[in-house]
């Protein structure tokens, strides 16, 4: 076995030490505690927990639960003022025994908020001292000398998120307030952007009608670079001729086929999309049939062509 794949197993032989081990029962009331947390849920840690306990903060503070981050250090001189009664503070350690956070905690108390440890020694002053305390059971780090914080940050991470997701779950946070949380970025992007803000509208459609010969339609299919005609009366879409149609069309009639009618060689009800489906979501339809990929649809509102939207321009995005 190589050694990668020689820490991989013991990391994963870890993590299933923790699995079995922690308390499920005890973990509920931790979330319950937290669900029902009336202010703030303020987090806290020292070294490589205290950057665990910095990306849980944001974490569910991006997914609707009001909380934040605060070094111990910077707590201890003055920023304790942001933590009131209604709040909750937790610890990230792994021994428990860190002295920064043991003074902060005697500090929390005199404030009147609650406390929570996450920590892996039951025998710790943090354990002991929290008003609700639970063990982070690993049997070691992956480290071979047991000391670099590696296990013990993973399940710190892995507890946290899974109690970030269920608070999420709990409140039926919604994808409309994720994406007024993440307005920027993939994400961002991913859920807000709407098949209007990507699609070709007005004049860059293009534009055909049912009685014109495909011939006179080569010049408009060329120009507006779309890959596609929208066959129409008035507006409303009666069919669409591709790229792919051309070849079709030209292998099974060859010059002949170039004086054929639009609307003998369109394929009629064609699948569309609204304008106000997210970008995302139309990628997603485009993908549907990994054996006959589409790359452009058609947008309508009221049964009227409104614009055309292309894989293309969805994946330059970034979505």
């Amino acid at each position: 076995m190589k050694m990668i794949e020689s820490f991989f197993q013991e990391q994963k032989s870890h993590l299933d030490y923790f699995y079995k081990n922690i308390d499920i029962e005890r973990t509920e009331e931790i979330f319950k505690k937290l669900h029902a947390c009336k202010g703030t849920i303020i987090f806290s840690g020292v070294g490589k927990s205290g950057i665990i306990a910095h990306k849980l903060a944001m974490t569910m503070l991006s997914t609707g639960t009001k909380a934040m981050y605060i070094p111990a250090t910077d707590a201890m001189h003055g920023d304790l003022g942001m933590v009131g009664e209604d709040d909750i503070v937790v610890f990230l350690s792994k021994s428990g025994h860190t002295r920064e956070l043991v003074d902060l905690l005697l500090s929390v108390k005199r404030k009147g908020a609650y406390s929570i440890a996450l920590v892996s020694n039951e025998e710790s002053p943090l354990f002991k001292q929290c008003d609700l305390s639970i063990r982070l059971p690993i049997p070691k780090e992956l480290c071979p000398f047991d000391l670099a914080p590696t296990t013990s940050t993973e399940v710190q991470l892995l507890f946290g998120d899974v109690l970030a997701v269920a608070m999420m779950k709990k409140k039926n946070f919604t994808l409309r307030q994720y994406a007024l949380n993440h307005p920027a970025g993939s994400i961002g992007k991913k859920i807000t952007l709407k098949v209007e803000d990507v699609m070709l509208s007005k004049e860059m459609i293009p534009f055909a009608t049912p009685d014109s010969k495909l011939l006179d339609n080569l010049f408009e299919l060329s120009e507006k670079k779309c890959g596609c005609l929208l066959v129409h009366d008035k507006g409303k879409l009666l069919g669409i001729f591709t790229d792919g149609d051309l070849r079709r069309a030209i292998q099974n009639g060859g010059g002949k086929a170039l004086d054929m009618k639009l609307s003998e060689v369109m394929v009629r009800d064609p699948r569309t999309v609204s304008r106000e489906m997210l970008a995302m979501d139309a990628l997603r339809k485009m993908e549907e049939n990994p054996h006959k990929l589409i790359t452009v649809f058609p947008v309508l509102e009221k049964d009227q062509i409104v614009g055309v939207i292309r894989m293309h321009d969805i994946l330059q995005l970034g979505v």
